[in-house]
């Protein structure tokens, strides 16, 4: 059985507000993901392939996704 917390980390990334308020509406604009606020942070969830495809949007904006 798979580990729930590799899994998470598979289908979302948590960033802080001011890391990526700038870089919203292009990323809402070009992938399928669901932004939610989780207090001082923005959870960005989607799919597998989405966040990775995210992942390296964000790198090319100079945001680091741990």
């Amino acid at each position: 059985m798979p580990n729930p917390a590799s899994l998470r980390d598979s289908t979302q990334i948590l960033l802080p507000w001011e890391t990526f308020e700038g870089l919203r509406g292009e990323l809402e604009a070009n992938f399928t993901v669901t932004v939610v606020e989780d207090g001082p942070n923005a959870r960005i969830i989607g799919s597998p392939a989405e966040i990775k495809s995210v992942n390296e949007f964000l790198t090319r904006y100079g945001v680091t996704v741990a």
